[in-house]
């Protein structure tokens, strides 16, 4: 979509606030019910329906090792992006008024879904949001970062998404960015983490997390900053399956 016809980010999260959910159909494989639809605006105003992407709870597998409520995690995964300025996961919030109860919404990455992590690797011009990308994955542990989790639109911006499998206390990183092991965080990074330790961690984090979870949060963030270096692979189930 051109960026003249892209919706601001306040628009986006205005009308996934407030505008009216339709669900269009489920979309496929994804191992949680997960739904595409459209938000038409509440105020009848003429502006184009928003498309986005509904994950309700009540359509979440239960796990052994991650709590219910997997949707808020998708939600926080957005809050902490946005704190550190890093906006590379599309506007998320939470509608409890949605088709099939409570869930997430998250505005819809129009992108080319042939590229993937790995196809995006290839280019240069990639490395950078990719890299970041890998950062945010350390500090928000996340479990299950896939190939296709990477999308890029169609004027270049790389965006992360399925981020319900983040933020546990115990180490459980799993991810297919390992390209970048063991280099030195970029210094601009390392200076947007450590204003938000100085600053605290958002309210809207706190909102969605346990408090055991952004205690670790603030532990992984301490942490990098003292190394200032990507993590190697440490454990036996480095990747996460299937790879894309």
């Amino acid at each position: 979509m051109p960026p003249d016809q892209r919706p601001p980010v306040s628009r986006s999260l205005s009308a996934l606030c407030a505008g009216e959910v339709e669900v269009q159909g489920r979309m496929p494989w994804s191992s949680n019910a997960t739904f595409l639809v459209t938000v038409r605006p509440a105020d009848g105003s003429e502006n184009e329906p928003l498309v986005a992407v509904y994950k309700p709870a009540a359509g979440e597998r239960p796990l052994w090792d991650f709590p219910g409520g997997l949707y808020r995690r998708e939600i926080a995964a957005y809050e902490l992006s946005a704190a550190l300025g890093w906006n590379f996961v599309p506007e998320t919030i939470e509608r409890a008024d949605a088709p099939m109860g409570p869930g997430a919404l998250q505005r819809f990455v129009d992108a080319d879904f042939e590229q993937h992590y790995f196809t995006l690797l290839e280019e240069d011009r990639f490395h950078r949001p990719l890299k970041r990308m890998a950062t945010f994955d350390v500090v928000a542990n996340n479990a299950d970062r896939k190939g296709g989790h990477c999308l890029v639109d169609d004027e270049g911006q790389v965006w992360g998404i399925d981020h319900g499998l983040c933020f546990h206390p115990e180490p459980k990183l799993r991810t297919v960015i390992w390209d970048f092991a063991g280099e030195r965080v970029d210094d601009d990074d390392l200076t947007d983490l450590a204003r938000l330790v100085d600053d605290g961690i958002p309210p809207s984090l706190h909102e969605h997390l346990r408090p055991n979870e952004v205690a670790a949060l603030k532990a992984r963030i301490r942490r990098l900053l003292d190394r200032a270096r990507l993590p190697e692979p440490r454990s036996d189930r480095p990747y996460p399956w299937p790879l894309v």
